[in-house]
């Protein structure tokens, strides 16, 4: 699946989501997310990431491994200047 795929995937099913899919290796199987959304205010980070892997267990049959980061819009305001997006 192409990375625009899942960008759009995981912005469909998690509300106010904005999505970075990277693929650091270039080989198309070890991605990395970055989610940010409101809808995660207030959520423990495992239940974040729970409501990503969800809108993505289809995807899961081609990518070989995703690492993957959720944030708060206010948390991501504070931590993106450490990521090179």
């Amino acid at each position: 699946m192409m990375l625009d795929d899942i960008k759009q995937t995981i912005e469909r099913a998690i509300p106010n989501a904005t999505a970075y899919i990277l693929d650091p290796m270039n080989d198309g199987q070890h991605l990395q997310a970055f989610v940010v959304s409101s809808s995660f205010e207030g959520l423990p980070v495992l239940k974040q990431q729970q409501m990503v892997m969800t809108a993505l267990q289809d995807v899961f049959q081609t990518v070989h491994a995703l690492g993957l980061k959720t944030f708060t819009p206010t948390k991501w305001n504070e931590v993106k200047s450490q990521y090179k997006l």
